[in-house]
């Protein structure tokens, strides 16, 4: 395709694509990160370095990366270390059963078949703490054990004073009957009673609800669980070998626990092990950043060995996705769990085995084919108990069973109300969230004690490594790997310029497009500055740079920079289609991406081919965004230093807050928007540090009164930061704000004198 006598674009290959390129690239996006999980598994061994000659040494090699294990769930606050507490509940004197050991006891509510229960909590993080029962033995230990249900059973059912769990099913009674002291913690559930923001209500499971609130914190609701278990452990006292068994969701936190704590001896993981690379189809609440890059469930197991380990092949949880939207509760993200085949478990083991082969003895990883439809079968209950105390007696002692003929289960006090219970761990969970979120701001000035602001030389120099931090918080896509071919094709004319579609490669089944303005006007030789322009969530190029589109938000704002002499760009980024193309979070997020590692790249080639041509300017290309364009302004720009200036509209704020807050209803905790969260990004980088990036280069924000994105005090505090920090290099004129009495929208007004003055002044 040539371009025309007044716009003297160089040849292009035709464009010939049909139908919607929006969802093509959704579509392609989708393609390479199913590609990327499914080769993931042969790039993991670049993150090992087993030594295999000896167990010793096999463990003191994989220390790192059991450090980097615990990072990633967010297992990274020092513990509380404390004994177990025993709450006593008032019980009626005749319901006592009148032996001595129990009458002196008053903490007792109830007893089985050779053991006593208790309710009990033990310290964890401050403010948090574990609560749940213990099951004592009368008479001699063998062993102690965390047992953990799945998240939406309660205690009680697994102890079996209340239905709910099948007798056969109910592991922690068995096991404390045969013996061992069992504590069971409360874990979080899958209900959304309390999910709520500023009085709000969501249809978000709690478990979902405590992930978003924690995931931008560097924290995890699988780490906070994992913390309770290992803090039991710690309150348990070590006198004992100690081993954890869990179901389902309790099967996920007995297996991160006992592979990053080598005290636990033996674990037993029922209704939860398998190939993990289809994990975005899960519950969100299971989403770990990076884990693919370094860990499937095989490569956890081998940081068990040499301890043993037994997987029960059985039937996971019936979860077909969140609580249902009802009037009032939206905004839960998809996702379902599935029993995996048993061949399937099969070949992980089989990789787990591979993986310590030469080791000797082997590792004692043991299958379980589950034969009824619940945990805890027989089999895999002697396994962890023969792992545990391989010489302890029969349980069947004289002592203990006279006793217990005489009282039976009984139940002596009222029982914990686990509701009550549940309320009170999530909510310590959720105000821990909400502690770390007040204390990120001290956490990233902490953090960026090293950027040297004696000058503008100075700070451009000192803040190259946060660049590349930032880039690492985002998850770096490998450089594009192809020529970009752009292919193109003419779309309009006006008076003032002449519209193209232009589209260009990145990597394989991933490409970039957009529309290109090019002003009539150009003399030959001139280079003239480029503004790329940038939609929001859900928009296409046509939406800015369409001069038939009528959108009230927008403005044609590209083709208006048009009419002033500015070659215009807009690209398409690929925040369309709804859930489709949250699920490229889903799915980029275990391989160490999200969606803006596509969109960096993507605006890295477009940066590389507009400045080929030769009436670009290349040292004059700007950025202009709206929305999650004005997201884009403040990411792509702090990582690619070929923008020489960025406008961020209708989107800067306190950023961090905003993902992170339950107090106020601003917050995107009460949104559908579910991907928004970034990993760790608040104890690194807000958006006064982002902008801190785009230093010394011009930056400009725009505001308007009425935009319900966040209120305008939250969008001074943030910007202040920014101008100080521009002011104190001696560059204050490179920084602007323009609040204007409008929604959210492009204004054109100061931005648009912004743009004249620092690409044409």
């Amino acid at each position: 395709m040539e371009g025309s006598a007044e716009t003297p674009l160089p040849a292009l290959s035709p464009l010939t694509w049909k139908g919607d390129l929006a969802a093509r690239m959704v579509a392609g996006i989708g393609k390479y990160l199913t590609r990327e999980s499914r080769e993931s598994i042969g790039g993991r061994s670049a993150s090992w370095r087993r030594d295999l000659s000896s167990w010793e040494r096999y463990r003191r090699s994989v220390a790192p990366n059991r450090r980097r294990l615990a990072a990633i769930l967010g297992v990274v606050d020092k513990r509380l270390s404390g004994p177990l507490h025993a709450v006593a509940p008032i019980a009626d004197p005749d319901d006592l059963p009148g032996d001595p050991f129990i009458e002196s006891d008053s903490a007792v509510i109830a007893h089985g078949e050779g053991f006593v229960v208790r309710q009990v909590y033990w310290d964890v993080l401050p403010g948090v703490e574990g609560e749940g029962l213990l099951l004592e033995p009368v008479g001699d230990c063998a062993a102690d054990v965390i047992a953990l249900p799945d998240c939406d059973d309660t205690p009680e059912m697994l102890a079996g004073p209340v239905p709910g769990i099948a007798e056969s099913s109910q592991f922690a009674r068995i096991l404390a009957e045969g013996g061992c002291r069992v504590l069971i913690p409360t874990l979080i559930n899958r209900q959304d009673t309390y999910s709520t923001v500023a009085g709000l209500r969501t249809n978000q499971p709690h478990r979902e609800f405590i992930y978003r609130a924690a995931f931008e914190q560097g924290r995890h609701i699988i780490g906070y669980e994992v913390q309770k278990v290992l803090a039991g452990v710690d309150a348990l006292g070590g006198r004992r070998p100690v081993g954890v068994i869990g179901y389902g969701e309790g099967g996920v936190v007995a297996f991160y626990a006992a592979a990053l704590d080598e005290r636990i001896a033996a674990v037993a993981v029922c209704g939860y092990f398998g190939p993990r690379e289809s994990l975005h189809k899960e519950p969100i609440y299971r989403n770990v950043w990076s884990l693919l890059t370094e860990f499937g469930d095989a490569e956890i197991a081998t940081l068990i060995a040499p301890r043993p380990l037994i997987v029960e092949a059985c039937p996971v949880p019936a979860v077909s996705g969140p609580p249902p939207v009802t009037e009032g509760r939206a905004g839960a993200a998809p996702g379902a769990l599935t029993t995996p085949p048993i061949g399937a478990v099969r070949d992980e083991i089989t990789r787990a085995r591979e993986l310590l082969a030469g080791l000797e003895p082997p590792a004692p990883i043991t299958l379980v084919q589950a034969a009824k439809p619940g945990p805890g079968s027989e089999a895999t209950l002697a396994a962890l108990r023969r792992a545990l105390n391989p010489s302890a007696s029969d349980p069947s002692r004289r002592e203990v069973f006279e006793w217990t003929r005489a009282a039976q289960r009984r139940i002596l006090a009222p029982l914990p109300d686990a509701e009550d219970r549940h309320r009170r761990q999530f909510l310590q969970l959720l105000e821990h969230t909400q502690h770390l979120l007040r204390e990120a701001e001290f956490v990233r000035r902490d953090y960026w004690k090293d950027a040297d602001a004696t000058n503008a030389q100075t700070w451009v120099k000192s803040t190259r490594k946060y660049r590349r931090r930032l880039w690492e918080v985002l998850g770096p896509l490998p450089e594009p790997d192809r020529p970009p071919n752009p292919r193109g094709r003419r779309l309009y004319e006006t008076e003032a310029f002449v519209g193209y579609e232009i589209v260009l490669d990145v990597l394989q089944d991933v490409f970039a497009y957009g529309i290109l303005l090019v002003p009539k006007d150009l003399r030959p030789g001139e280079k003239r500055p480029v503004v790329v322009c940038q939609h929001g969530l859900e928009g296409r190029p046509r939406d800015v740079a369409d001069p038939c589109a009528e959108d009230n938000a927008y403005h044609q704002f590209a083709c208006r920079l048009a009419e002033r002499g500015f070659v215009t760009f807009s690209p398409q980024n690929p925040y369309i289609g709804g859930d489709d193309f949250r699920m490229l979070q889903r799915m980029a997020n275990p391989l160490k991406l999200s969606l803006f590692s596509f969109i960096v790249r993507q605006h890295q080639v477009i940066l590389d081919w507009l400045a080929s041509l030769p009436f670009v300017d290349e040292q004059r290309m700007a950025f202009y965004g709206l929305s999650y364009g004005g997201k884009t302004a403040m990411r792509v720009p702090a990582v690619l230093e070929d923008y020489c200036l960025s406008i961020c509209s209708g989107d800067f704020d306190e950023w961090v807050l905003k993902i992170g807050t339950v107090r106020h209803s601003y917050s995107y905790m009460r949104t559908g928007e579910w991907e928004i969260v970034e990993w760790n990004l608040g104890n690194t980088f807000n958006y006064a540090e982002m902008s801190w990036l785009i230093c010394p280069r011009p930056f400009m924000v725009e505001r308007g009164h009425l935009d319900g994105v966040a209120p305008d005090e939250w969008v001074g505090y943030e910007y202040a930061k920014t101008r100080y920090r521009y002011d104190l290099l001696g560059i204050g004129d490179r920084t602007e704000i323009e609040f204007f009495n409008g929604p959210h929208e492009i204004n054109g007004v100061g931005t648009f004198e912004f743009l004249e003055k620092h690409l044409r002044g």
